[in-house]
C-alpha cells in the first residue's frame, strides 16, 4: 500500500489468506514479510557460508534497492543474481509498455546495487508478452517462467524451469508441508531418488527457498540438514544457476 498497491499482500505468507483488505494496509502482512529482510535472509546466508555454498537469489529490485546491506552482502559473496522484476506485480493486464519499462529499471537497479548484469529472469506471474519483452531486452541467457521440465531445454527463445514442488510455499499454501520435519523430508525423498535415477541420465533438483518462510530457525535449521545430506554424497554438483 505505502508503494502504490490497490490491496496488501496475501499470498504466500504464515498467515490464513483472508480475502484482500481495500484500500487499508494490513500490518500483520507487512511485518511477515519484513521479518524475511531483516531476519531470515541472515538465516540463510548463514546456513549457506558454513558450508562454503553460494545461492542463488531472485532479486526484486524494488526490493534490493530497500535493502542495500542485503545487496552489498550478495556482491562481496559473489552470489548469482537472477532478476526477479521490479517489484511484486501480477503482469497479466498490465500494459505492454509498463511491463517493458519496469524489466529495464529492475535490470538497471540489479546491476547498480551488486555490480553485475542479471542474465537470468524469472518474475513468477508473467503475461502473455512477457518472454517476448525478455528477449527483447537482451542480454538475458535464459529465463524460469516454466514448470514443465526437470532440465534446461533450448526453445526458439530460451528457457530453464523453474519448480514449485521443491519449493518452501508448500509451507503457506497447505500444500502437504506442516512443520520443518516435512519441509526436510521432502527435499530429501526427492533427491534420493533424483540420485538413483541420475546413475542413468543426468538429473537436476531446483530448491526453492524464501527468506520469510524458509528464514525461521526451525526451517533453516531443517534446510541445513537437507544440505548436509547431499554434501555427503558424490557426483554431485551444486552449481549457480547461471
Amino acid at each position: 500500500m505505502l508503494h502504490g498497491d490497490k490491496v496488501a499482500e496475501t499470498r504466500l505468507s504464515d498467515f490464513l489468506m483472508p480475502a484482500p483488505v481495500q484500500d487499508a494496509r494490513d500490518l500483520n502482512i507487512e511485518s511477515a514479510y519484513e521479518y524475511g529482510s531483516c531476519v531470515g535472509f541472515w538465516h540463510l546466508m548463514r546456513v549457506f557460508a558454513e558450508r562454503q555454498v553460494l545461492p542463488t537469489i531472485y532479486a526484486v529490485g524494488m526490493v534490493l534497492e530497500r535493502n542495500p546491506h542485503a545487496a552489498e552482502t550478495m556482491a562481496r559473496l559473489g552470489c548469482d543474481i537472477v532478476d526477479h522484476g521490479w517489484r511484486r506485480l501480477d503482469y497479466h493486464g498490465v500494459e505492454e509498455a509498463t511491463e517493458r519499462g519496469h524489466i529495464r529499471l529492475s535490470v538497471e537497479t540489479i546491476w547498480r546495487l551488486t555490480g553485475a548484469r542479471p542474465i537470468g529472469w524469472h518474475i513468477g506471474t508473467p503475461s502473455a508478452n512477457t518472454r517476448r519483452l525478455v528477449v527483447e531486452e537482451g542480454g538475458f541467457l535464459y529465463d524460469s517462467d516454466a514448470y514443465n521440465d526437470e532440465l534446461p531445454y533450448w526453445t526458439y527463445d530460451y528457457g530453464r524451469p523453474h519448480t514449485l514442488d521443491d519449493n518452501d510455499t508448500r509451507l503457506a499454501r497447505g500444500l502437504g508441508w506442516g512443520q520443518a520435519g516435512d519441509f526436510f523430508v521432502s527435499l530429501r525423498d526427492n533427491f534420493d531418488a533424483l540420485y538413483r535415477e541420475g546413475e542413468q541420465t543426468p538429473k537436476m533438483m531446483m530448491v526453492a527457498l524464501h527468506c520469510r518462510l524458509a528464514g525461521k530457525q526451525a526451517r533453516a535449521a531443517a534446510f541445513a540438514r537437507f544440505v548436509d545430506h547431499i554434501l555427503r554424497h558424490d557426483g554431485v554438483w551444486i552449481c549457480r544457476r547461471n
